[in-house]
């Protein structure tokens, strides 16, 4: 018997809704289990996540299993993170450099009956601004830094993170806090709730 969660999954992979915007094509990148105790909430892939078809299998995967402390079997065990992005599919480039925003059709079409199937997500940790202002609406402060700053605020089922691509190392270094303050605090709940 098809689980609701298996068959949502089912159809996502199979979506072609936004599919004559899309440069690439669809290819739908996600992973989710019921069991998963914390949720991943990206932006959209990139191209070499659509090349792939695994999520963060890319330098900001790398950066972001090294802010958790987990190594690559860990982190793609689905019974440790459902992984859901904003867009489920690579939106292309703006044309002034960097990807496109996540494709909104995504989260307004999946995300209301999709994360209410995760019922055991003890955490959400929301990257990038994107993913701020879908998780947090309204609570999101006026900056990507304020917001992750204020990270107290959603404590303790949200977490808000910047985006771990290779743009982060500037801002990083900007706000050194990060790295000293925030990443034990993810790296330790991390190891909690999965029971590191």
């Amino acid at each position: 018997m098809t689980s609701a969660l298996d068959q949502i999954l089912k159809d996502i992979r199979a979506c072609r809704i936004c599919e004559a915007s899309l440069p690439l094509g669809p290819r739908p990148v996600l992973i989710a289990d019921a069991e998963a105790p914390i949720l991943i909430a990206g932006q959209a892939p990139g191209t070499k996540v659509h090349a792939s078809g695994i999520p963060w299998d890319d330098p900001s995967g790398d950066r972001l299993r090294e802010w958790l402390g987990v190594d690559k079997e860990t982190f793609y065990n689905p019974k440790n993170f459902a992984i859901i992005p904003q867009g489920f599919c690579y939106p292309g480039r703006l044309e002034k450099g960097g990807d496109s925003p996540p494709r909104p059709e995504c989260a307004q079409t999946w995300h209301p009956n999709l994360i209410p199937l995760l019922p055991n997500v003890k955490l959400t940790l929301a990257v990038g601004q994107y993913a701020h202002k879908y998780h947090l609406g309204p609570r999101r402060k006026k900056t990507l830094t304020a917001t992750v700053q204020a990270y107290e605020e959603f404590a303790p089922d949200l977490l808000p993170l910047p985006h771990p691509s290779w743009r982060v190392t500037g801002w990083m270094k900007k706000n050194p806090w990060y790295e000293t303050e925030i990443v034990p605090i993810l790296q330790a709940e991390t190891r909690r709730l999965l029971n590191l």
